[in-house]
């Protein structure tokens, strides 16, 4: 796909998404937040960018983080997920956020002004994930440190017949390359690539569970990166895709509950 429309598809894919997302998602992604905050070790007064914020799981746990005097600028391509996110930190009654709707490939923010970058889930949906880290350290101080969360092998997401079974019903609407970066170690190259050095890389599976069919198919198809494909499905098509959906999952159920597989691997680089 080409970039220009493949920005365009995830801004407005996540616009749709974004109402969805944390009812879905909030509880299963927690484990990979958990050991991004943990590499990336933010503390007191610092200045930290993150990019793909989403709705501000991430985003909130990091300014809490850096107070009383750190800053965080916290950037999505979703004008929904930034409004989210906004309305969030009022709720926590967090100063400390700046929110902005920004492409991470190109960001416009100063050159070596942040003490650490982080971007949680975010890079699989960058048409050049490359760039958007060459921008995360180009904007990072010498000594800086960024620490990046993604998806794992498609082979150890039990999830991941989504995008097939979403793309043979409208082509070209889902990421093509969703899992590249999770295989083997080519997020660490992409780090190398961008600049990073002494990287340091943990990969680990996790549970996904969800409650009913009803959340697993929600979580799938409107809270995720196929919503703007699914909502040009019409009622038949979205029958049979939940069908093939919860098929291709029906090993991982137990007792009404399922519990599918995920892999994340967790990267951290330095700026020197």
């Amino acid at each position: 796909m080409e970039p220009r429309l493949q920005r365009r598809v995830q801004r407005y894919g996540w616009d749709k998404a974004a109402k969805y997302y944390d009812d879905s998602w909030k509880q299963q992604l927690k484990p990979a937040q958990d050991k991004l905050l943990e590499m990336a070790a933010l503390k007191p007064g610092e200045k930290v960018l993150e990019t793909s914020c989403g709705t501000g799981l991430i985003t909130i746990r990091a300014a809490k983080q850096i107070q009383p005097d750190g800053q965080l600028i916290a950037t999505d391509i979703s004008d929904k997920m930034v409004e989210i996110s906004e309305e969030l930190a009022k709720q926590y009654q967090l100063s400390n956020i700046t929110l902005k709707r920004m492409d991470a490939e190109n960001l416009d923010l100063e050159d070596d002004q942040f003490d650490a970058a982080i971007c949680g889930l975010g890079l699989m949906y960058f048409p050049n994930p490359v760039q958007g880290l060459k921008e995360m350290y180009r904007v990072l101080k010498p000594g800086g440190r960024a620490a990046v969360v993604i998806w794992g092998e498609r082979k150890n997401c039990g999830w991941a017949d989504i995008f097939s079974i979403v793309d043979k019903r409208v082509a070209s609407e889902v990421c093509p390359m969703f899992f590249q970066q999770g295989t083997g170690d080519t997020l660490e190259s992409s780090m190398k690539t961008s600049g990073f050095e002494q990287i340091q890389t943990h990969r680990f599976s996790r549970k996904i569970t969800f409650s009913s069919p009803e959340m697993a198919v929600t979580a799938a198809f409107a809270g995720g990166p196929v919503a703007l494909a699914y909502r040009k499905f019409d009622e038949e098509t979205k029958e049979s895709a939940h069908k093939e959906y919860l098929d291709s999952i029906s090993e991982f159920r137990q007792n009404g509950e399922y519990d599918i597989p995920g892999e994340f691997v967790v990267t951290l680089g330095l700026k020197h």
